[in-house]
């Protein structure tokens, strides 16, 4: 399973260093980074393989807001898929 993430931000460098920083707690939460792509100043969008989708899920509903806070997050959207 992947999480397709899509996240509006203010400032890239802010973003960028805090998202860096979250890479543990991620990957301690069953999201592991796949691929991070900017579509342009204020819209970032990553790929996670998914590897605990109840760990990731419980992440996002709760510990992401500190990181969303302190990456200058506006806005979030996520999307667990599957190949088909």
């Amino acid at each position: 399973m992947q999480m397709l993430a899509h996240y509006r931000i203010g400032d890239y460098a802010t973003f960028k260093s805090a998202f860096d920083a979250d890479a543990e707690d991620r990957g301690n939460n069953g999201l592991s980074l796949l691929q991070l792509w900017r579509e342009d100043g204020t819209n970032i969008w990553a790929l996670f393989n998914v590897t605990d989708a109840r760990a990731a899920k419980a992440y996002l509903d709760g510990a992401a807001g500190v990181f969303n806070s302190q990456a200058g997050v506006t806005g979030t959207s996520f999307h667990f898929v599957e190949t088909a």
